[in-house]
């Protein structure tokens, strides 16, 4: 089965994409790119995963969103449960500048079989997609006291920030279980030097 990570620009800017696999016990690394336009991002998914092929997308962004205003419910227990970590998400409702375009690319995953998954049962084959928060999921992965804060403040310091996350990933991800493979064809990408909004492609 094949794991999907997209790192949606919520407006504007690439996405960040990589594709997984489950293969010899381990999750093998097949692809990391960015990509600036949706339709690009769509064509990337399908190069990767067979029509009815079971896989999982896991998106970044809020692709369901059915409160006109306010925030929804999963945003609300982010903030109970990991506002202590600096965790809390950023609301989501229906009159953001960002909604119709994170929305419309859960539907569009929709429409090509990948189904909203709030549950899924383990080891149950099938195509899902479901909405992340790395945050969270960063402060308990490695054991955090707080979130590693690479998205705002000086450059400098998000680089410093990215260069810990990019540590905590080689060296703690394949330990876990599942493991996740460092020695496959694909090269994890190094920390940029400066901030861009233009496509990427990284070296295998």
């Amino acid at each position: 089965m094949k794991f999907i990570g997209v790192d949606f620009g919520w407006i504007s800017g690439a996405s960040g994409l990589c594709c997984l696999k489950w293969q010899d016990n381990k999750l093998q690394i097949l692809d990391i790119t960015t990509k600036l336009e949706i339709a690009t991002i769509y064509n990337w998914i399908d190069r990767w995963i067979a029509q009815k092929e079971p896989a999982l997308i896991a998106v970044d962004a809020p692709t369901i969103i059915p409160n006109q205003t306010g925030m929804r419910v999963p945003d609300k227990l982010s903030h109970k449960y990991f506002g202590r970590y600096h965790a809390g998400c950023y609301p989501a409702n229906l009159n953001r500048p960002f909604a119709e375009r994170t929305v419309s690319f859960g539907d569009t995953l929709y429409s090509k079989g990948f189904i909203h998954a709030p549950t899924i049962t383990a080891q149950k084959l099938g195509r899902y997609q479901i909405e992340v928060f790395p945050h969270p999921a960063i402060v308990n992965l490695f054991s955090l006291d707080r979130i590693l804060k690479y998205k705002k403040g000086k450059l400098a310091d998000k680089k410093a920030e990215l260069q810990k996350l990019s540590d905590y990933i080689t060296s703690i991800l394949p330990k876990l279980q599942p493991s996740l493979n460092l020695e496959s064809a694909v090269s994890l990408p190094l920390i940029p030097h400066r901030a861009t909004t233009k496509e990427v492609n990284y070296p295998r």
